[in-house]
This record gives structure tokens, sequence and C-alpha cells, in this order.
């Protein structure tokens, strides 16, 4: 005997809210709202036009691992020091919490990123600060690897392009994350006194103990436009004189004013910029990245 399926004289209407949700679903997947000027704008354009809203121009924040995507010669960057991770070493309250949330949130075991790439076909040395691990604090391991990669560059005769993005020393490490500063001073020393190049890329923001040491250390140091560059943020300046500081104060085009700073350097032309810089560098190497 045949089982006759009532269910098939029966259509399902459309339910318009299901497609409605569905539809918003789509749109927050493919577009996003500008920060700035409050527009909505599809992801894939803002990806199109280097990470900078298509309507305003203001810059959205850029990962460690784009930066460097960005930057270098396709499928040429080899990682160093992938394992390297914090610890507690002063048992500080609830920063191997955070630690493991920094972790789970960029999904880097540490806020700095190094390695070897090409630009331009030069072989170089990298290295790219991630703002969202702990607000791209500096801590010992920040400073170790930083180190490791100007003391590999110096052995073989590298430039080093540093990505600056820092709110300064990681206060959970006390002075262990302040003695970075001379050490990773001293590795940058030592890299320029064996006549290597090195060039710093100033994103936003460069504080603290990283604008107190590496960052400002550079042979060319370049800026993204509105850049935070400063040691002491304005608020904190401001809270501390009780004074009403000039509009623009630490940023990009204050400090170019000042002499701080060479160039500031649109983001979709810093690897054309990098580029012709290392393309006249005495360590103006090609071949493929060191293992």
């Amino acid at each position: 005997m045949t089982t006759f399926n009532f269910k098939s004289l029966f259509k399902s209407a459309g339910n318009e809210l299901e497609e409605t949700e569905a539809a918003a679903q789509r749109r927050r997947i493919e577009c996003m709202t500008c920060s700035s000027c409050g527009k909505e704008i599809k992801r894939a354009d803002a990806r199109a036009n280097f990470y900078a809203c298509p309507l305003c121009g203001v810059y959205f924040k850029v990962g460690a691992r784009r930066r460097i995507k960005l930057l270098s010669d396709p499928d040429t960057f080899v990682e160093h020091d992938a394992a390297f991770s914090s610890e507690d070493p002063l048992s500080f309250p609830a920063y191997g919490e955070k630690l493991d949330a920094a972790r789970q949130k960029t999904r880097e075991r540490e806020g700095v990123i190094t390695g070897l790439c090409r630009i331009g076909g030069v072989t170089t040395g990298i290295f790219s600060m991630e703002a969202d691990f702990m607000m791209g604090s500096m801590g010992t391991v920040v400073g170790e690897k930083i180190t490791r990669l100007f003391e590999y560059c110096t052995e073989h005769a590298l430039p080093v392009v540093g990505v600056t993005v820092s709110g300064g020393a990681r206060m959970q490490e006390g002075m262990l994350s302040l003695s970075q500063m001379a050490k990773t001073s001293g590795a940058v020393k030592l890299h320029s006194d064996a006549g290597n190049l090195y060039i710093t890329l100033l994103t936003n923001p460069t504080t603290g103990g990283v604008t107190a040491s590496f960052a400002m250390l550079g042979d060319v140091i370049i800026a993204e436009p509105q850049a935070l560059v400063c040691f002491a943020g304005p608020r904190v300046i401001e809270q501390s004189l009780k004074k009403k500081l000039p509009d623009g104060f630490g940023r990009a085009e204050a400090v170019l004013a000042c002499g701080m700073i060479d160039a500031i350097v649109e983001r979709r032309d810093q690897r054309a910029y990098l580029t012709d810089i290392l393309s006249i560098s005495p360590n103006r190497q090609g071949g493929a990245a060191h293992e």
C-alpha cells in the first residue's frame, strides 16, 4: 500500500521576517560601519582601499600579519621565534588570564611577529607589533623577539623594517619590561654600527617605552597620517599639567614639523616607499629569505 504524503499538498509561505534577518546577517558579514563617518561600507571596498574608509579616508586598525602582507613581496615571509610566549614572572594579579584572553582574541602567542621577507626583492628582517595583544604592550618576550631579530640581521648583514603600534611597556612585568628598552636599543646600535639599515613605520598609536626606545632609532622614520607618536598621550599630559594642549598635539603631522620623523606616508604607498629606500641601501641583497 502506497503511503500518501499529505505535506506535499501544502507549500510553505515565504517568511518575510526570516528573509529580512538572513539579509541582515549577510550585510553584517559583508559590510561594516566606519567609526569616523558612521557610514556603512563594504568590507571588500575597505580591503581594496588598503583598510581605509573609501568615504572619509580614516585608517582602520590592521593586524600584525596583515601589515607584513601589505609590505612584503607575496609569499616571501618566513617567521622567526613563533613559539615564544610570555609567562607571569612576577605573579601579577590576573596577568595570566589577560594573556590567555589576548591569545584567544588575536590567535597569536605574543604581541609582535618577527621574521624575514623580501621587499622589492631585497631580503629584509621585519617585525610587526599586534595592537590587539594587550594594546601592543612591550613585555620581555616582545623585547626578546625584536632583539633576536636584530642580532640575526646583524650577523647576516640584512636591513630591518619595524612596524610599531604600542601603548608602551607592559606594567604586569614591571622592571623586566622596562629593561627591554635598553636591550632592544643596544641591539639596534650594534646593527647600526655594522653598517646596516633600519627603517621604522610608526602607526597609531606608538607611545610610551616603545617610543622611547627602538621606535625612534630608525635611520629612516616614517609614520602613517594622524598616527599618535609620543611618550605620554595628550590626555595624560593635560590631566597632569591642568592645561589644554594645541589641537593635533602628538600626531604624526606635528611630530614631522618638529623634525622627529622623516616623512608621513599613506598606507597605499608604503611598500613602494620602502622598496625605493631598500634599493639604494648597503644591504640590498636579493634571493630567498634565510631559514
